[in-house]
Protein backbone atom coordinates (compact mmCIF):
# COMPACT_ATOMS: atom_id res chain seq x y z
CA UNK A 1 0.00 0.00 0.00
CA UNK A 2 2.84 2.35 0.86
CA UNK A 3 4.28 1.98 -2.64
CA UNK A 4 0.89 2.76 -4.14
CA UNK A 5 0.65 6.02 -2.18
CA UNK A 6 4.21 6.95 -3.24
CA UNK A 7 3.25 6.45 -6.89
CA UNK A 8 0.29 8.79 -6.48
CA UNK A 9 2.38 11.55 -4.88
CA UNK A 10 2.63 14.72 -6.95
CA UNK A 11 6.00 15.17 -8.67
CA UNK A 12 8.27 17.80 -7.16
CA UNK A 13 10.85 20.01 -8.83
CA UNK A 14 13.82 21.97 -7.56
CA UNK A 15 14.04 25.75 -7.60
CA UNK A 16 16.63 25.49 -10.39
CA UNK A 17 14.28 23.32 -12.45
CA UNK A 18 11.42 25.73 -11.83
CA UNK A 19 13.48 28.76 -12.84
CA UNK A 20 14.72 26.93 -15.94
CA UNK A 21 11.12 26.13 -16.86
CA UNK A 22 10.11 29.77 -16.41
CA UNK A 23 13.02 30.87 -18.61
CA UNK A 24 12.02 28.39 -21.34
CA UNK A 25 8.42 29.66 -21.23
CA UNK A 26 9.62 33.25 -21.49
CA UNK A 27 11.83 32.34 -24.46
CA UNK A 28 8.93 30.55 -26.17
CA UNK A 29 6.72 33.60 -25.64
CA UNK A 30 9.40 35.93 -27.04
CA UNK A 31 9.77 33.68 -30.11
CA UNK A 32 6.02 33.72 -30.77
CA UNK A 33 5.82 37.48 -30.23
CA UNK A 34 8.92 38.12 -32.31
CA UNK A 35 10.44 40.21 -29.53
CA UNK A 36 7.41 42.54 -29.43
CA UNK A 37 7.07 43.79 -25.84
CA UNK A 38 3.46 44.81 -26.42
CA UNK A 39 3.88 48.47 -25.57
CA UNK A 40 2.85 50.08 -28.87
CA UNK A 41 0.20 49.28 -31.47
CA UNK A 42 1.85 48.08 -34.68
CA UNK A 43 -0.70 49.83 -36.95
CA UNK A 44 1.74 52.62 -37.86
CA UNK A 45 4.18 50.03 -39.22
CA UNK A 46 1.71 49.02 -41.92
CA UNK A 47 1.25 45.47 -43.16
CA UNK A 48 4.09 43.69 -41.40
CA UNK A 49 5.71 40.73 -43.10
CA UNK A 50 4.94 38.66 -40.00
CA UNK A 51 3.66 39.41 -36.51
CA UNK A 52 1.76 37.82 -33.63
CA UNK A 53 -1.99 38.34 -34.07
CA UNK A 54 -4.94 37.81 -31.73
CA UNK A 55 -8.68 37.62 -32.34
CA UNK A 56 -11.13 39.04 -29.79
CA UNK A 57 -14.35 37.01 -29.84
CA UNK A 58 -15.87 39.37 -27.29
CA UNK A 59 -15.66 42.33 -29.68
CA UNK A 60 -15.80 40.50 -33.03
CA UNK A 61 -17.57 37.14 -32.54
CA UNK A 62 -17.76 36.70 -36.35
CA UNK A 63 -13.98 36.28 -36.39
CA UNK A 64 -13.41 38.93 -39.03
CA UNK A 65 -10.73 41.01 -37.28
CA UNK A 66 -7.33 40.68 -35.67
CA UNK A 67 -5.35 42.79 -33.22
CA UNK A 68 -1.67 43.14 -32.37
CA UNK A 69 -0.02 42.12 -29.10
CA UNK A 70 -0.18 45.58 -27.52
CA UNK A 71 -3.90 46.01 -28.30
CA UNK A 72 -4.72 42.52 -27.01
CA UNK A 73 -3.21 43.60 -23.67
CA UNK A 74 -4.39 47.20 -23.47
CA UNK A 75 -7.71 47.27 -25.31
CA UNK A 76 -8.99 43.70 -24.84
CA UNK A 77 -7.86 42.78 -21.35
CA UNK A 78 -10.36 40.34 -19.81
CA UNK A 79 -11.99 39.54 -23.17
CA UNK A 80 -12.24 36.15 -24.86
CA UNK A 81 -9.00 36.13 -26.85
CA UNK A 82 -7.85 33.61 -29.47
CA UNK A 83 -4.08 33.39 -29.92
CA UNK A 84 -3.32 32.96 -33.63
CA UNK A 85 0.48 32.65 -33.36
CA UNK A 86 1.68 34.64 -36.38
CA UNK A 87 0.11 35.96 -39.58
CA UNK A 88 1.81 37.47 -42.61
CA UNK A 89 0.99 40.79 -44.29
CA UNK A 90 -1.39 41.83 -41.52
CA UNK A 91 -2.26 45.23 -40.05
CA UNK A 92 -3.88 45.72 -36.65
CA UNK A 93 -7.70 46.09 -36.90
CA UNK A 94 -8.28 47.21 -33.31
CA UNK A 95 -10.83 50.03 -33.16
CA UNK A 96 -11.74 50.13 -36.87
CA UNK A 97 -15.25 49.72 -38.29
CA UNK A 98 -15.35 46.03 -37.38
CA UNK A 99 -15.39 46.91 -33.68
CA UNK A 100 -18.50 49.07 -33.72
CA UNK A 101 -18.30 51.89 -31.20
CA UNK A 102 -15.21 50.47 -29.48
CA UNK A 103 -12.03 52.40 -30.17
CA UNK A 104 -8.33 51.63 -29.89
CA UNK A 105 -6.76 53.11 -26.76
CA UNK A 106 -3.27 53.08 -28.27
CA UNK A 107 -3.92 54.36 -31.81
CA UNK A 108 -7.53 55.50 -32.38
CA UNK A 109 -7.07 57.15 -35.79
CA UNK A 110 -7.16 54.12 -38.08
CA UNK A 111 -8.61 53.46 -41.51
CA UNK A 112 -12.14 52.06 -41.61
CA UNK A 113 -10.82 48.73 -42.88
CA UNK A 114 -7.51 47.03 -43.70
CA UNK A 115 -8.17 45.75 -47.22
CA UNK A 116 -5.02 43.63 -47.51
CA UNK A 117 -5.71 41.62 -44.35
CA UNK A 118 -6.77 38.01 -44.89
CA UNK A 119 -8.97 36.09 -42.44
CA UNK A 120 -9.93 32.44 -42.06
CA UNK A 121 -11.80 30.33 -39.52
CA UNK A 122 -8.80 30.51 -37.18
CA UNK A 123 -10.08 33.95 -36.18
CA UNK A 124 -13.18 32.17 -34.79
CA UNK A 125 -10.96 29.79 -32.84
CA UNK A 126 -11.47 26.92 -35.33
CA UNK A 127 -8.81 24.91 -37.17
CA UNK A 128 -8.26 22.16 -39.74
CA UNK A 129 -10.81 20.79 -42.21
CA UNK A 130 -12.74 19.43 -39.23
CA UNK A 131 -13.38 22.94 -37.83
CA UNK A 132 -12.32 21.95 -34.33
CA UNK A 133 -11.12 24.37 -31.65
CA UNK A 134 -7.69 24.08 -30.06
CA UNK A 135 -7.45 23.00 -27.37
CA UNK A 136 -10.49 20.83 -28.05
CA UNK A 137 -12.60 20.62 -24.87
CA UNK A 138 -14.23 17.39 -26.10
CA UNK A 139 -10.95 15.58 -26.76
CA UNK A 140 -9.42 13.32 -24.10
CA UNK A 141 -5.97 14.10 -25.45
CA UNK A 142 -4.94 17.06 -27.61
CA UNK A 143 -3.64 15.96 -31.01
CA UNK A 144 -0.74 17.76 -32.67
CA UNK A 145 -1.52 20.08 -35.57
CA UNK A 146 0.79 21.35 -38.33
CA UNK A 147 0.55 24.79 -39.98
CA UNK A 148 0.41 25.20 -43.75
CA UNK A 149 2.98 27.77 -44.92
CA UNK A 150 0.58 29.05 -47.60
CA UNK A 151 -2.90 29.48 -46.06
CA UNK A 152 -1.50 29.47 -42.49
CA UNK A 153 -4.31 27.23 -41.23
CA UNK A 154 -3.49 24.36 -38.85
CA UNK A 155 -4.24 20.71 -39.64
CA UNK A 156 -4.42 17.38 -37.88
CA UNK A 157 -2.11 14.87 -39.55
CA UNK A 158 -4.99 12.47 -40.24
CA UNK A 159 -6.81 15.23 -42.16
CA UNK A 160 -4.00 16.02 -44.61
CA UNK A 161 -5.20 13.57 -47.26
CA UNK A 162 -2.17 11.31 -46.91
CA UNK A 163 -2.31 7.70 -47.99
CA UNK A 164 -1.86 4.86 -45.52
CA UNK A 165 1.57 4.15 -47.00
CA UNK A 166 2.76 7.71 -46.37
CA UNK A 167 4.73 8.50 -43.26
CA UNK A 168 5.86 11.85 -41.94
CA UNK A 169 9.57 11.43 -41.13
CA UNK A 170 10.52 12.28 -37.59
CA UNK A 171 13.65 11.69 -35.56
CA UNK A 172 13.92 9.16 -32.74
CA UNK A 173 12.43 11.68 -30.32
CA UNK A 174 9.45 12.35 -32.56
CA UNK A 175 10.62 15.79 -33.73
CA UNK A 176 9.72 16.72 -37.35
CA UNK A 177 12.43 16.52 -39.99
CA UNK A 178 10.79 18.91 -42.45
CA UNK A 179 10.69 22.69 -42.60
CA UNK A 180 7.29 23.50 -44.11
CA UNK A 181 3.95 21.96 -44.99
CA UNK A 182 1.71 22.81 -47.94
CA UNK A 183 -1.80 21.48 -47.22
CA UNK A 184 -3.78 19.45 -49.74
CA UNK A 185 -5.84 22.49 -50.77
CA UNK A 186 -2.85 24.80 -51.30
CA UNK A 187 -0.94 22.09 -53.15
CA UNK A 188 -3.04 22.91 -56.22
CA UNK A 189 -1.57 26.43 -56.11
CA UNK A 190 1.92 25.06 -55.59
CA UNK A 191 1.67 22.43 -58.34
CA UNK A 192 4.81 23.95 -59.86
CA UNK A 193 6.84 22.21 -57.16
CA UNK A 194 6.10 18.90 -58.89
CA UNK A 195 7.74 20.27 -62.04
CA UNK A 196 11.12 20.43 -60.34
CA UNK A 197 13.56 17.54 -60.75
CA UNK A 198 13.35 14.44 -58.62
CA UNK A 199 15.16 16.11 -55.77
CA UNK A 200 11.79 17.60 -54.84
CA UNK A 201 9.17 15.43 -56.49
CA UNK A 202 10.63 11.92 -56.20
CA UNK A 203 7.90 9.38 -55.47
CA UNK A 204 9.83 7.47 -52.85
CA UNK A 205 8.05 6.09 -49.82
CA UNK A 206 9.82 6.38 -46.51
CA UNK A 207 9.36 2.70 -45.74
CA UNK A 208 10.87 1.75 -49.12
CA UNK A 209 14.25 3.18 -48.20
CA UNK A 210 16.58 0.64 -46.63
CA UNK A 211 19.83 2.56 -46.72
CA UNK A 212 21.90 2.33 -43.57
CA UNK A 213 22.78 5.44 -41.61
CA UNK A 214 26.18 5.56 -43.27
CA UNK A 215 24.91 5.29 -46.85
CA UNK A 216 24.18 8.22 -49.15
CA UNK A 217 21.34 8.23 -51.61
CA UNK A 218 22.06 9.88 -54.94
CA UNK A 219 19.13 11.00 -57.06
CA UNK A 220 19.96 11.41 -60.72
CA UNK A 221 17.89 13.94 -62.65
CA UNK A 222 17.32 13.29 -66.32
CA UNK A 223 18.91 16.15 -68.30
CA UNK A 224 16.21 16.26 -71.03
CA UNK A 225 14.78 19.77 -70.98
CA UNK A 226 16.75 20.84 -67.94
CA UNK A 227 20.03 21.50 -69.68
CA UNK A 228 23.43 20.53 -68.35
CA UNK A 229 26.02 21.51 -65.79
CA UNK A 230 27.86 23.31 -68.59
CA UNK A 231 24.80 25.52 -69.18
CA UNK A 232 24.60 26.21 -65.48
CA UNK A 233 28.17 27.37 -65.39
CA UNK A 234 27.47 29.61 -68.39
CA UNK A 235 24.70 31.37 -66.53
CA UNK A 236 21.67 29.27 -67.50
CA UNK A 237 19.77 27.91 -64.50
CA UNK A 238 19.54 24.12 -64.67
CA UNK A 239 19.57 21.33 -62.11
CA UNK A 240 21.63 18.19 -62.37
CA UNK A 241 22.38 15.87 -59.45
CA UNK A 242 21.44 16.07 -55.78
CA UNK A 243 22.50 14.03 -52.84
CA UNK A 244 20.50 13.16 -49.78
CA UNK A 245 21.54 11.64 -46.49
CA UNK A 246 19.01 8.90 -45.87
CA UNK A 247 19.79 8.96 -42.16
CA UNK A 248 18.63 12.57 -41.80
CA UNK A 249 15.05 11.72 -42.72
CA UNK A 250 14.08 15.06 -44.29
CA UNK A 251 10.91 14.97 -46.38
CA UNK A 252 10.00 16.21 -49.81
CA UNK A 253 6.91 16.90 -51.81
CA UNK A 254 5.09 14.73 -54.29
CA UNK A 255 2.85 11.70 -54.07
CA UNK A 256 5.24 10.12 -51.65
CA UNK A 257 7.87 11.04 -49.13
CA UNK A 258 11.61 11.10 -49.65
CA UNK A 259 14.21 10.91 -46.92
CA UNK A 260 17.35 13.00 -47.01
CA UNK A 261 18.15 16.69 -47.08
CA UNK A 262 18.48 18.35 -50.49
CA UNK A 263 21.97 19.64 -51.13
CA UNK A 264 22.90 20.93 -54.58
CA UNK A 265 25.90 19.29 -56.19
CA UNK A 266 26.96 22.66 -57.56
CA UNK A 267 26.91 26.10 -55.98
CA UNK A 268 25.93 27.48 -59.37
CA UNK A 269 22.27 26.64 -58.72
CA UNK A 270 22.03 28.71 -55.56
CA UNK A 271 24.00 31.51 -57.13
CA UNK A 272 21.60 31.50 -60.07
CA UNK A 273 18.48 31.27 -57.86
CA UNK A 274 19.68 34.06 -55.61
CA UNK A 275 21.02 36.33 -58.34
CA UNK A 276 20.01 39.97 -58.12
CA UNK A 277 17.00 40.60 -60.33
CA UNK A 278 14.93 38.03 -62.25
CA UNK A 279 16.61 36.05 -65.02
CA UNK A 280 15.00 35.38 -68.40
CA UNK A 281 16.10 31.75 -68.30
CA UNK A 282 13.81 29.46 -66.34
CA UNK A 283 15.13 26.64 -64.13
CA UNK A 284 12.19 24.49 -65.19
CA UNK A 285 12.29 25.11 -68.92
CA UNK A 286 8.54 25.62 -68.70
CA UNK A 287 6.31 28.68 -68.52
CA UNK A 288 4.29 28.43 -65.30
CA UNK A 289 1.91 31.08 -66.61
CA UNK A 290 0.81 28.62 -69.30
CA UNK A 291 1.26 25.39 -67.34
CA UNK A 292 -1.70 23.57 -65.79
CA UNK A 293 -1.63 21.54 -62.58
CA UNK A 294 -0.58 17.96 -63.26
CA UNK A 295 -1.77 16.46 -59.99
CA UNK A 296 -3.89 13.32 -60.07
CA UNK A 297 -5.03 14.13 -56.56
CA UNK A 298 -4.21 17.11 -54.39
CA UNK A 299 -2.11 16.00 -51.49
CA UNK A 300 -0.17 17.64 -48.71
CA UNK A 301 3.47 18.42 -49.50
CA UNK A 302 6.25 18.31 -46.92
CA UNK A 303 9.20 20.51 -47.74
CA UNK A 304 12.85 20.18 -46.70
CA UNK A 305 15.12 22.74 -45.13
CA UNK A 306 16.12 25.60 -47.46
CA UNK A 307 13.64 24.51 -50.14
CA UNK A 308 12.77 28.12 -50.92
CA UNK A 309 16.34 28.77 -52.04
CA UNK A 310 15.82 26.34 -54.93
CA UNK A 311 12.79 28.15 -56.35
CA UNK A 312 13.28 29.61 -59.81
CA UNK A 313 13.35 33.42 -59.87
CA UNK A 314 13.09 33.98 -63.62
CA UNK A 315 10.71 36.64 -64.99
CA UNK A 316 7.92 34.18 -65.83
CA UNK A 317 8.09 32.33 -62.53
CA UNK A 318 8.23 35.60 -60.58
CA UNK A 319 5.14 36.81 -62.43
CA UNK A 320 3.41 33.53 -61.66
CA UNK A 321 4.18 33.88 -57.92
CA UNK A 322 2.81 37.42 -58.07
CA UNK A 323 -0.43 36.37 -59.78
CA UNK A 324 -0.95 33.57 -57.25
CA UNK A 325 -0.04 35.97 -54.41
CA UNK A 326 2.75 33.77 -53.12
CA UNK A 327 5.71 36.05 -53.84
CA UNK A 328 6.47 35.91 -50.12
CA UNK A 329 7.99 32.47 -50.73
CA UNK A 330 11.02 34.27 -52.17
CA UNK A 331 11.38 36.47 -49.08
CA UNK A 332 13.65 35.03 -46.39
CA UNK A 333 12.04 37.24 -43.76
CA UNK A 334 8.72 35.48 -44.35
CA UNK A 335 9.90 32.22 -42.80
CA UNK A 336 9.04 31.27 -39.24
CA UNK A 337 12.70 30.41 -38.65
CA UNK A 338 13.80 33.95 -39.54
CA UNK A 339 10.97 35.45 -37.47
CA UNK A 340 12.00 33.43 -34.40
CA UNK A 341 15.66 34.28 -35.02
CA UNK A 342 14.82 38.00 -34.82
CA UNK A 343 12.75 37.37 -31.68
CA UNK A 344 15.67 35.58 -30.00
CA UNK A 345 18.07 38.36 -30.95
CA UNK A 346 15.75 40.96 -29.41
CA UNK A 347 15.44 38.84 -26.27
CA UNK A 348 19.23 38.52 -25.95
CA UNK A 349 19.62 42.27 -26.42
CA UNK A 350 16.99 42.94 -23.75
CA UNK A 351 18.69 40.61 -21.27
CA UNK A 352 22.08 42.23 -21.92
CA UNK A 353 20.52 45.65 -21.43
CA UNK A 354 19.00 44.57 -18.12
CA UNK A 355 22.32 43.14 -16.95
CA UNK A 356 24.03 46.38 -17.95
CA UNK A 357 21.50 48.44 -16.01
CA UNK A 358 21.98 46.28 -12.92
CA UNK A 359 25.75 46.58 -13.20
CA UNK A 360 25.56 50.35 -13.65
CA UNK A 361 23.29 50.60 -10.62
CA UNK A 362 25.77 48.70 -8.45
CA UNK A 363 28.71 50.68 -9.78
CA UNK A 364 27.05 53.94 -8.71
CA UNK A 365 26.69 52.75 -5.12
CA UNK A 366 29.24 53.17 -2.39
CA UNK A 367 31.12 50.24 -0.88
CA UNK A 368 28.88 49.99 2.19
CA UNK A 369 25.67 50.08 0.10
CA UNK A 370 27.02 47.39 -2.22
CA UNK A 371 27.85 45.12 0.71
CA UNK A 372 24.39 45.61 2.21
CA UNK A 373 22.67 44.63 -1.04
CA UNK A 374 24.90 41.60 -1.60
CA UNK A 375 24.45 40.59 2.03
CA UNK A 376 20.67 40.86 1.67
CA UNK A 377 20.71 38.65 -1.40
CA UNK A 378 22.83 36.06 0.43
CA UNK A 379 20.45 36.12 3.42
CA UNK A 380 17.47 35.54 1.15
CA UNK A 381 19.16 32.59 -0.54
CA UNK A 382 20.04 31.06 2.82
CA UNK A 383 16.51 31.50 4.17
CA UNK A 384 14.97 29.88 1.08
CA UNK A 385 17.49 27.04 1.31
CA UNK A 386 16.67 26.49 5.01
CA UNK A 387 12.95 26.47 4.24
CA UNK A 388 13.32 23.91 1.46
CA UNK A 389 15.44 21.61 3.65
CA UNK A 390 12.71 21.43 6.29
CA UNK A 391 9.77 21.49 3.87
CA UNK A 392 7.55 18.43 3.43
CA UNK A 393 7.71 17.84 -0.34
CA UNK A 394 4.42 15.93 -0.25
CA UNK A 395 2.61 19.22 0.45
CA UNK A 396 2.22 22.17 -1.96
CA UNK A 397 3.88 25.51 -1.18
CA UNK A 398 1.22 27.97 -0.06
CA UNK A 399 1.08 31.76 0.15
CA UNK A 400 1.42 31.45 3.95
CA UNK A 401 4.68 29.50 3.48
CA UNK A 402 6.12 32.26 1.29
CA UNK A 403 4.92 34.92 3.74
CA UNK A 404 6.62 33.03 6.60
CA UNK A 405 9.92 32.95 4.71
CA UNK A 406 9.94 36.74 4.35
CA UNK A 407 8.86 37.25 7.98
CA UNK A 408 11.76 35.10 9.18
CA UNK A 409 14.08 37.03 6.90
CA UNK A 410 12.84 40.33 8.29
CA UNK A 411 13.34 39.16 11.89
CA UNK A 412 16.93 38.12 11.16
CA UNK A 413 17.67 41.48 9.56
CA UNK A 414 16.33 43.28 12.63
CA UNK A 415 18.63 41.25 14.92
CA UNK A 416 21.63 42.15 12.79
CA UNK A 417 23.59 45.02 14.50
Amino acid sequence: MADAFEDEAEPTISIDEYLKGVEEQELEADLVLGGDEGKECTYNKGYLKRQAIFSCLTCTPDGNAGVCTACSLSCHDGHEIVELWTKRQFRCDCGNSKFGEAYCKLFPNKDVENLVNAYNHNFKGLYCTCNCPYPDPDAEEQVEMIQCCICEDWFHVEHLGLESSDEIPRDEEGEPLYEDLVCQVCSSICFFLTLYPQNIRAMVRQQDITNSAEEKEVIEVAPSSLGSTEKMQNGDCSLDTYTGDSSSGAVFVGKGILRGEIKPNSKALLECSQAAGPSKTCNLGKNLLEAAPELEKTKAMFLPKNWRELLCRCENCSEFYSQKRISYLLDKEDTIAEYEKVGKQKRDEKLQEQQGMELNFLNKLGHVEKMEILSGIADMKNEIHTFLESFDTSNPITADDVRQVFENLAKKRKRTP
